[in-house]
Parts: structure tokens; sequence; C-alpha cells
């Protein structure tokens, strides 16, 4: 199969055959699913290789309602459940290219704390062209000193005459070097998650600094250093009430913990289809390898941990669309779709033998890539010890 050539999609992984899918689900992924395999498959290996999307790709994805979804149609969005939300995950990593996904994706982050503590200015500002593909966005929470634990945070804007000053840095940031509008979370008051506030700052802001990082994987999406030497940032620009910023990032983190679980599910499923078709092809000992018992029940292995999966995503999404708020419950979903996808990769890698190793190919960036899906938007370790206060454990 040539690495421009997407394997043949298997029915029991069809989400728009789940219980609640209706016929606006089957035309969003026919859409998607066209646009992933025209526009994004055929460049992937060179996308990866040079580092970078065209910012091209913004606009045609903004085109076809992908920017926006989700997002409130008065700022250029696309509202939607969250099936469509996991449609899109799981369709976007059809080309097992997972950092041409998090830098197409990456304003995604950032955009909830603008819609929940922006000014109507700001959001008219930031929202429009982030939806119409001409700005991107970023998020920036980690630094040098800590990752997960938010309240730690040491970046600090102190009040000035108009605004505040920001003097810190932030590391691991997608998009850090391309994005337009950045979100970013700040200490303003004493220790703790009641001391820090989250900030709109703009890329060309006299003091902002960028350093590119080199990654394992996800080499299309630029990840960079960020520096902060006395950033001015305007009084409008704080996004909700000084101080009570910790809310917003952690509420943010939900939304990017079941996106990324479903992309984790899609690039599982990418797997098994890459791996089941070359068992068809290739013959050893006189037999294709599905005539194998043994490469059979690998591939049955790896559909065994999928389907769960997917059955526990598409429960959250209707318990989110009923207005819950299931917080362990994803973060114990997020952790699992990192192992089910680190397995299957595993898995999918061992039965290509060495064309799995061979860069170029979908299942051997998605091999380099699974150590990302299991660290953003909170490691296994972390995740598991919120499950267990928010199910009651402790």
């Amino acid at each position: 199969m040539s690495p421009n050539q997407l394997p043949e999609p298997l029915d029991f992984f069809d989400l728009c055959k789940l219980p609640g899918a209706q016929e606006h689900h089957r035309a969003f992924q026919a859409s998607l699913r066209r646009f992933v395999s025209q526009e994004i498959t055929p460049h992937a290996h060179e996308w990866d290789e040079a580092g970078e999307v065209p910012r091209d790709l913004f606009r045609k994805a903004a085109a076809i309602g992908l920017q926006g979804l989700s997002y409130p149609e008065e700022y250029g969005g696309t509202p939607c459940d969250h099936l469509t939300g996991m449609i899109a995950a799981v369709e976007l990593a059809r080309c097992g290219a997972g950092g041409i996904n998090a830098s197409l994706r990456s304003h995604t982050i950032m955009v909830q704390p603008v819609l929940l503590g922006g000014s109507e200015e700001v959001r008219r500002k930031v929202l429009p062209k982030l939806f119409a593909g001409e700005a991107i966005g970023a998020l920036g929470i980690t630094e040098p000193s800590g990752g997960s634990d938010v309240a730690q945070l040491t970046t600090r804007a102190t009040r000035c005459e108009g605004g505040w000053r920001l003097n810190g840095g932030k590391i691991f940031i997608t998009s850090g070097m391309r994005a337009d509008f950045y979100v970013i979370a700040a200490r303003t008051g004493g220790p703790g998650g009641s001391g820090v506030s989250v900030f709109l700052v703009e890329r060309d802001s006299p003091g902002f600094t960028r350093q590119p990082l080199k990654k394992m994987g996800w080499w299309a999406s630029d990840t960079a250093a960020l520096h902060f030497d006395e950033v001015f940032i305007p009084e409008g620009h704080l996004l909700g009430t000084e101080n009570q910023g910790f809310s917003i990032v952690m509420n943010n983190f939900n939304a990017e913990r079941l996106g990324m679980a479903a992309g984790a599910l899609g690039y599982a499923q990418v797997c098994v289809e890459e791996a089941l078709a070359w068992a068809r092809e290739r013959k050893t000992f006189g037999q294709t390898l599905i005539s194998h018992q043994v490469v059979r029940h690998k591939l049955v292995r790896m559909i065994d941990e999928i389907l769960p999966l997917q059955s526990h995503l598409a429960v959250l999404a209707q318990r989110l669309d009923a207005g819950e708020k299931p917080v362990g419950e994803i973060s114990l979903v997020k952790a699992y779709a990192g192992r089910v996808m680190r397995d299957c990769a595993d898995t999918a890698v061992q039965i290509l033998g060495g064309s799995g190793f061979m860069r170029g190919g979908r299942v051997e960036r998605i091999y380099r890539e699974v150590k990302v899906m299991m660290i953003g938007g909170g490691a296994e370790e972390i995740l598991n010890e919120l499950a267990a206060r928010k199910l009651g454990l402790v």
C-alpha cells in the first residue's frame, strides 16, 4: 500500500453506527474524510519532515467548518454535539500524523478561556480570525519547573499603569512559534491556585520571544519555549477575574483530555487498519500473514481494546451533551486511550516488521507519537489521582 493511500475503514469502528448518530453526523464524516484524504494524507510525510504545515491548510479546514467546530455562530463558529467532535478527532487521525492535527487544532485548547473570560471586544478580535483559519492560537500553561501542577506556576504578572507586566516562561507550547494569539496563565496573587490569572498575549508584544524545540514526534507541529521579559498586557486582556483563573484552566483541561482520548482512538484504529491491510498482502512461508493464527489473534486483541474505548467515549459524549461534568471519568478515559494507542501501535509495528520501522508510514509516526498522547493534557499518574479524588475514593 502506498503511504499516500488510506487503509480501508472497518465498519465496526464507524462512529456513525453508534446509537444516536444521525444523518448530519454521516454527512460531516464524509466531508471530513474527503478533506483528510485529499488535502492532508498526500502531504503528511513532507510536512512532518519540514516541521510545519502551510498556513493555507488552516483556511481550507475553516472552509469545511472544522476550525470553528463546536463554537458559537456569532463568532463564526459551528455549534455541534460531542459525537461530532469525536468524529472530527477520529477522522483527522486517519492521516496518521499527530503533529499536523496538533498544529491545525491548537486553537481549540485556548478558545474556551477567551469565550469564558474575554470581553466582547477581545472575543471579536480573536475568535473570528481563528475560526476563519486566518490566525493560529496557542495555550501557555506548562513551565520548566512543572506541568500538571498548575497551582505552583511561577510566571508572574504585576500591575502597572494601564495593565500588567508579564515576566517568566513557558515550555512545550504547541504552535508556540507560529501562533498569533496566546492564552497565558500567570501568578497575580499569593501562592496556590487562588493566585492565578489568565491573559491574552499577542505574538508581536515587545519583550515576548520564542525558542523552537525539537521533539520525538509531532514533528509537523512547531513546539516552543516562550519567554516574557516585561511584556505589557493591556487591562482588557485579563480573561475573567483577577486571581480567579485557576478554575478556567482546570475546566479547559477536560475538553483537551476528551479530545486527546478521541484522537488516540483514531490512531489506534489506523494501526489496526494498516496492520490488517499489510497482513492480507504480505506472504511468509508461502502464506499471507493473515493466514497465521498468531497474527489474526494479535489483530483481534487490538480490536478488543479499541471497542470498549469507543463505547466509553460515546457514553461520555452523551453525558456531556446532557450537561454533566464527569471529570473523573474523563481523566480515566484519557489515560486508558493512551494505553490502547500504545498497545496498538506496538503490535502494528510488530506485524509490519521492517516496513513498520521505516519513516514515511503512518504506523511508524504513530509509534513514536504515543508518548506525547500519554503525557499531554496530564500524565497518567496525575489523571489517576484526579480520578480517585473525583470518584470519591479519598
